[in-house]
């Protein structure tokens, strides 16, 4: 199993819930987070003065799947979220040992 740990701008969360609805993630973790990457931010002029944003609104989109599901679900991510520009958002992807579903105690692929 993998874990995969999706970074994206806000405006792309309904695509990539539409991939994840149409592959086998069967349940998805969305936080709003803050950061910056390669940009470091941008600059900004708000009524003659300039200043510097170096904090962008971003969502980190966290589902475990199976490890055919996973390559599948980064392959459509790539080509179907991307802009090309700074910021597109990165993709961490790590192995899962065990899952356990609370309710029954059920362990591995049957847990998720």
């Amino acid at each position: 199993m993998k874990k995969l740990e999706i970074v994206i701008k806000p405006e792309k969360l309904e695509n990539l819930k539409v991939i994840l609805d149409g592959s086998k993630a069967s349940g998805v973790m969305i936080t709003n987070i803050m950061g910056y990457g390669n940009q470091k931010g941008f600059r900004h002029l708000y009524r003659g003065a300039e200043y510097k944003v170096n904090l962008l609104p971003k969502l980190k989109v966290e589902t475990v799947v199976d490890d055919k599901a996973a390559s599948e679900i980064i392959d459509q991510v790539v080509e179907q979220i991307k802009t090309g520009n700074y910021g597109d958002g990165k993709i961490f992807v790590y192995d899962v040992e065990d899952a356990v579903r609370i309710r029954t105690g059920e362990h591995g692929q049957d847990a998720l």
